[in-house]
């Protein structure tokens, strides 16, 4: 008996991807259906990376068209096809970067960088190709947490190539300058120096950029977030009610200048002792859930406040590769995959499909 589409489609629909809740046919990531007698095959596309979790994706699928009547063998692929997403009006794309996520915080000592470090490692661990830009001009640390040192080269004398660790390319006012030496410099002078970091590099075909940015909300942070083509943000916050007062500021300042907020990471969440796993919320309980509720964004997952993750850092191994298969990086894998995923969900750019228009005077 011929496989019919119809059933085969229908029993294809009950699986769902547990990132977005939602199913492959009706989204149309279902592509290149074919079938010959009782063989079937098809492809599935997915618009973020998934590494870890595609083979568990293609078993379920198989499985699901294995039930219909008449399949006898089932061909199936799971592929992921990042693409660039819209910026704000009006600024600069940066040429072979698809998206750029700002992580920000409204204020200092809430593991900012260290979430940044962590989720450009979690993305890359995933399958995207990723870069840091260190936006934080007055106290770069992702030279450190990424265990790089040395100067960039520049082989034609007016760009520079980034350096590398881990699969992910980095930037830094730390690698060019003295790291003793204090960065004593006005607004607009940190300003230029960041858009040129971010502009004569060389960055390799990226998926996704991740900025590092500085904390606060003052005229630097609001620059960049007007000058950076920003796909979106991700606000980084503690739970107690000091940092989430700051966050609410970095919130309100990205929505005024209309870059999307992808969402809410709450570190430091809770303790628990390793010594007898007594579990205490230090800074309190869900300050980050509430802060999305708030203001109607995602609570896109909660880190532990834990002392590996600190003294990874410091010794230049975050813990996305120190303990690449380890409960925290498991967390910081999902936050990845939840900003991919939001990343994914928001409209497309086509300015690269749009024709060049040029307008000469008449003769």
């Amino acid at each position: 008996m011929p496989v019919e589409e119809a059933p085969l489609l229908a029993a294809l629909q009950t699986v769902v991807d547990p990132q977005t809740g939602r199913d492959f046919v009706s989204t149309r990531q279902l592509k290149n259906l074919r079938i010959d007698g009782g063989d079937v095959a098809f492809d599935v596309e997915l618009g973020y990376p998934a590494r870890s979790r595609i083979e568990g994706l293609r078993r379920a699928l198989i499985a699901a068209a294995r039930g219909v009547a008449g399949v006898e063998n089932v061909s199936a692929t799971v592929t992921t096809k990042i693409v660039a997403h819209a910026v704000q009006r009006g600024v600069q794309l940066l040429p072979n970067v698809k998206n750029i996520v700002a992580v920000a915080s409204g204020k200092g000592g809430v593991g900012k960088s260290t979430t940044a470090a962590n989720l450009a490692l979690a993305l890359a661990a995933e399958g995207a190709n990723v870069g840091i830009l260190d936006a934080d001009i007055y106290g770069p640390s992702q030279p450190t947490m990424m265990g790089i040192q040395g100067r960039p080269e520049s082989e034609d004398g007016k760009t520079m190539e980034p350096l590398e660790n881990y699969g992910v390319e980095v930037m830094s006012i730390g690698f060019l300058v003295d790291p003793d030496n204090a960065m004593i410099w006005r607004g607009p002078m940190a300003t230029q120096a960041l858009e040129q970091l971010l502009r004569q590099t060389r960055w390799g075909d990226l998926d996704y950029l991740i900025v590092d940015m500085p904390p606060g909300t003052g005229d630097i942070q609001l620059t960049l977030s007007q000058r950076v083509p920003l796909t979106g943000a991700v606000i980084v916050t503690t739970p107690q009610d000091i940092a989430l007062i700051d966050a609410r500021r970095g919130i309100g300042m990205f929505e005024k200048v209309g870059v999307p907020i992808l969402g809410v990471v709450e570190n430091m969440a809770v303790h628990v002792c390793e010594n007898c796993g007594h579990v205490e919320h230090v800074f309190g309980a869900e300050g980050g859930q509430r802060l999305a509720e708030e203001f109607k964004v995602d609570h896109l997952g909660s880190l532990p406040l834990n002392l590996s993750i600190r003294v990874q850092a410091d010794a230049g191994r975050p813990t996305v590769v120190s303990d690449p298969d380890g409960a925290i990086a498991a967390l910081y894998k999902d936050v990845a995959r939840a900003v991919a995923v939001k990343i994914a969900q928001r409209a497309k750019d086509f300015s690269a499909k749009f024709p060049s228009i040029s307008i000469s005077a008449g003769t």
